[in-house]
């Protein structure tokens, strides 16, 4: 008995190994486990597709970004008190790009000098801050945190932690499945095509997009994105290549009495199938007049805009796209490699907001960045460590922009009431993730009743029915 079933082993390895010989890329073949658990999910559906077009953009900006860096007072006494805990950490007031700030009654701030691009899109009213933004479970006060009796995040400065509560906004807990992809649980069936998931990430396989049903359909930014089997070409002249696509037709259309077989060979095909699919529609896409850098952070969103250009022979009503750009855990060495990694953000969403104006759907497109956390106010002596809120940005012709919304901290001192003394200048949050995350998810087409399922937490915040939005930075 061991002998046979130890040569069924072989016999299987043996299958995989001539089935993947051709090159299939794990992509490929990831990209279409979420047809399996689809089917269901997409024929219990009960959502009437709408006609119009609605895009999230998330940019994660992994390491904590220094965002009172990005953001900071310039109101004399604020800016004097960021001066001073900030010490070799902070900008000189006047190489700021000055703003002013309705909801936080008309107080003036400064944006990084590298952002010039978000500096215009915000004076335009197409780009807004949320401040001092956070992982909460519920809003908790410093005494409580002090004293060691409030409810506050699993593993509140650890990176691994951090980042994975942004991406699925249950904070008191360590989860694999994210917001984004319990929110593609409920939408994904508003789209025609059933086959690629509405989830498209540039950066791999990530928690904020794996659902419940739906997982991430993974994108290179060069060529036309999708990936497929290597060397597997119908269109093939080479004898070489004639010989190995063959092949590996042969392979896959061979009927399999083993059902793993049969099982591996039909997803395979309907991989393969997904990628042409997606392939011929990104090569269909034209030139665009918008000029793109070199950078795989511009080209990451010249791709994820050219699948929004392609989103009518793709048949998607609604999509949501992941980027990750590393590099922002700073210990040593803040200002000049923060300045460099601003203004590659800054020049590739400036491109891309242009792009999208190019094509027409700069009202359809919304643009977010999230990130483990805040830095610490105070200098390490060459840079700073891990913290709490902090701030972010939204982009897009939705978005009620030229202002700064939720609470900006008027005292940023080390006895400041949100400071909390724990390695010098680390911020409660005054607004939650969960408020961020459901104006926008409410804005892509989740109802107000389901908004408990994509967010859990929303109702220690917001509530949805309220018929009010949480923050008001959508239109």
């Amino acid at each position: 008995m061991a002998k046979r079933k130890h040569k069924r082993k072989l016999s299987r390895r043996k299958f995989v190994k001539n089935s993947a010989c051709a090159g299939l890329g794990m992509a490929t073949f990831y990209n279409t486990f979420f047809n399996l658990q689809m089917a269901n999910a997409a024929a219990a559906g009960s959502i009437v597709p709408p006609t119009d077009y609605k895009a999230l953009v998330c940019i994660l900006m992994s390491g904590g970004n220094d965002s009172y860096n990005m953001l900071a007072p310039l109101e004399s006494t604020e800016y004097n008190n960021y001066n001073t805990v900030r010490s070799n950490m902070a900008i000189a007031s006047e190489d700021f790009l000055p703003i002013t700030a309705a909801s936080q009654g008309g107080k003036s701030y400064g944006i990084h000098p590298s952002m010039s691009g978000l500096h215009s899109l915000y004076s335009s009213g197409n780009l807004a801050f949320i401040a001092n933004v956070g992982t909460l479970v519920e809003h908790v006060n410093k005494a409580d945190v002090q004293a060691d009796i409030a409810n506050v995040p699993l593993g509140l400065f650890s990176h691994a932690d951090q980042v994975m509560h942004w991406q699925t906004s249950i904070p008191q807990n360590r989860s694999i499945v994210g917001w984004g992809g319990r929110m593609a649980d409920l939408l994904q069936s508003m789209n025609g095509n059933e086959n690629i998931s509405m989830n498209v990430s540039l950066s791999g396989t990530n928690i904020f997009q794996a659902g419940n049903s739906v997982i991430e359909y993974g994108i290179r930014n060069y060529d036309t994105g999708s990936v497929g089997i290597t060397g597997y070409n119908p269109m093939a002249e080479w004898q070489v290549e004639l010989t190995r696509t063959a092949a590996v037709t042969n392979l896959l259309e061979h009927t399999y009495q083993d059902v793993f077989r049969s099982t591996y060979a039909g997803m395979v095909n309907q991989a393969q199938a997904n990628h042409e699919e997606f392939s011929a529609a990104i090569a269909a896409v034209p030139d665009f007049a918008t000029s793109f850098g070199a950078g795989d952070f511009s080209q990451n969103l010249q791709m994820v805009a050219k699948t929004i250009a392609a989103r009518s022979t793709l048949d998607y009503c609604r999509q949501v796209f992941f980027i990750d750009i590393g590099g922002f855990d700073m210990h040593d060495e803040l200002l000049y490699p923060h300045t460099g990694l601003l203004q590659i953000i800054n020049d590739g969403l400036t491109e891309f907001y242009n792009c999208l104006v190019e094509l027409g759907v700069q009202d359809d497109v919304t643009t977010f960045t999230m990130s483990d956390f805040a830095r610490t106010l105070t200098s390490n002596g060459t840079g700073t460590d891990h913290a709490w809120g902090g701030n972010v940005m939204v982009m897009g012709g939705a978005v009620q922009g030229g202002d700064v919304y939720g609470t900006y901290p008027d005292d940023l001192s080390l006895d400041g009431p949100l400071e909390l003394g724990w390695g010098g200048g680390v911020l409660i949050p005054t607004t939650s993730c969960d408020e961020y995350f459901a104006e926008l998810a409410m804005w892509l087409g989740v109802s107000p009743s389901e908004v408990y399922t994509v967010l859990p937490n929303i109702g220690n915040f917001y509530t949805p029915s309220a018929g009010t939005p949480p923050i008001g930075f959508m239109s």
